[in-house]
This record gives C-alpha cells, sequence and structure tokens, in this order.
C-alpha cells in the first residue's frame, strides 16, 4: 500500500471520527480513537513513537514522538482545537473535498 492510499484511508477515518466524536475533546481521545478505527480497516498502527533524527555526527534518539505511525510509512501528528477555524477548514475542504 502506498503511502497516499494510507493517507486517504487516514482522512477518511479521520472525518468520520471527527462526525462521531465532534469538536473540543483531548487529543489522545482522538488519537486511541483514530487508531483503534484504523486497526479495524486492517491497517497496522503504534502509538507515540519515538523518532530519531541525525544531525551531522550527533543522533537524537528520541527528537520527537510521531502520535501514530501507520504501516511505518506515514507519521501523523495530530492537533485538537476546541472549535474549527474556518480558514483550516475550506483548506481542508479544497485539499481533500
Amino acid at each position: 500500500m502506498t503511502e497516499n492510499e494510507i493517507g486517504k484511508i487516514v482522512v477518511d477515518t479521520a472525518l468520520a471520527v471527527h462526525r462521531e466524536l465532534g469538536p473540543g475533546l483531548l487529543e489522545s481521545v482522538y488519537e486511541i480513537v483514530l487508531a483503534y478505527e484504523l486497526q479495524q480497516r486492517g491497517l497496522h498502527v503504534n502509538r507515540q513513537v519515538p523518532i530519531p533524527i541525525r544531525y551531522k555526527d550527533m543522533i537524537f534518539n528520541e527528537a520527537f514522538r510521531g502520535d501514530l505511525v501507520i504501516e511505518e510509512k506515514v507519521i501523523l501528528e495530530l492537533k485538537s482545537v476546541e472549535q474549527r477555524v474556518r480558514l483550516i477548514r475550506n483548506r481542508f475542504k479544497h485539499t481533500y473535498g
């Protein structure tokens, strides 16, 4: 499965989760539910994965944590807001709508 195919499943699933739960919950709630739903769709999902970064001869073993890593190909960083911002909603509709 390609990154684009995974991405389509992720976007479709995230929209379904958002429609069910609505806005305003903690990111951890969306993370747990989205991971569950993606697994139900047959994807391999890991949560809170440390992502190392190499800079010259330095290695940062836990430079950041990916909220979800899907099929070891797609890193997903979740953000939660209390209300959707019109600009973000319009951009999202234009990109994925």
